[in-house]
């Protein structure tokens, strides 16, 4: 692979590309990203991504510079310069505090963020769910409590989800102390209950705001599908209908086991697949 890749105002080969070891987000994790699905060559829920992302930075007290306009015309710059096969895929943009001398205190309040982006190749709305779905495990989830900031501290859900893909799975549901779903390792969590309500978490600080998540509830609302927020449980979940999740490297998927239980019909549920394929339909329709 021969990408071109952005880093702090350049357009580069992945193989110059080079950070500073006293980077802030390298040292500390002291940093945001967002990752923006590409389909047919354009940017699905851009607009919510830069707003969520400004919202992180605001978090975290990182300097925002960042001008809606100017990271619009790169995220397309970086498609024009990278051929995605299937015309689909993602780009994964990384804001940090920037570089300084390795100090816990945050001294240099002027200093400048470091800024890349590339591309990565992925198959988003050509996939046949109705013979497979994924299989989830349940897991604890210790990580901080602001999971509402899209942060790159991503230790703990990379070891579950290798852990779970180790014992069979695709990936794992992690579960606060009050035995709730709080979200998946890199998604939004999903039921449909016996009275076809579609259940996900209310948001706050245990579960991240997703973007393809708030689209999701948009399309929900036009189809005249029932929404209800609240936490759900595992017993709840195994119980269910149909199962599934959401994000921007997924878009919508089937879950059809949990904890080694069938859900549903061990298959994509009649809900869950027509609110993926109006799901992709609306955003291709208002892709930039």
């Amino acid at each position: 692979m021969n990408r071109i890749v952005f880093l702090n105002g350049k357009y580069i080969q992945e193989h110059e590309a080079k950070i500073s070891i006293f980077d802030r987000g390298l040292l500390f994790s002291d940093s945001v990203y967002e990752v923006t699905a590409v389909i047919d060559n354009k940017l699905i829920d851009f607009p919510s991504h830069i707003e969520r992302l400004k919202n992180s930075l605001k978090e975290l007290n990182i300097i925002n510079n960042i001008n809606y306009e100017s990271l619009l015309k790169m995220h397309k710059e970086l498609i024009k310069k990278n051929n995605f096969s299937y015309e689909e895929g993602l780009i994964y943009m990384q804001v940090s505090r920037g570089t300084i001398e390795r100090d816990f205190l945050i001294k240099d309040k002027d200093i400048k963020p470091n800024i890349f982006a590339f591309t990565q190749e992925k198959k988003l709305t050509n996939i046949n769910f109705k013979n497979s779905g994924l299989k989830i495990i349940t897991k604890p989830d210790i990580r901080w409590q602001r999971k509402d900031i899209k942060t790159t501290q991503l230790l703990y859900a990379t070891l579950i989800k290798t852990e779970a893909f180790k014992m069979g799975f695709d990936d794992a549901w992690l579960i606060d102390n009050d035995g709730f779903i709080n979200e998946g390792t890199s998604n939004n969590a999903y039921i449909i209950d016996n009275n076809n309500n579609i259940i996900t978490r209310d948001l706050s600080n245990k579960l991240l705001p997703g973007i393809t998540r708030k689209t999701l509830l948009e399309v929900a609302n036009k189809l005249k599908l029932s929404i209800i927020e609240k936490p759900f449980t595992v017993k709840e979940a195994i119980k269910s209908n149909e199962a599934f999740i959401s994000s921007a490297s997924t878009l919508i998927a089937p879950v059809i086991n949990i904890d080694n239980q069938k859900i549903g019909q061990g298959n994509i549920g009649p809900i869950t697949e027509i609110l993926r394929e109006t799901y992709i339909k609306i955003s291709k329709n208002n892709s930039i």
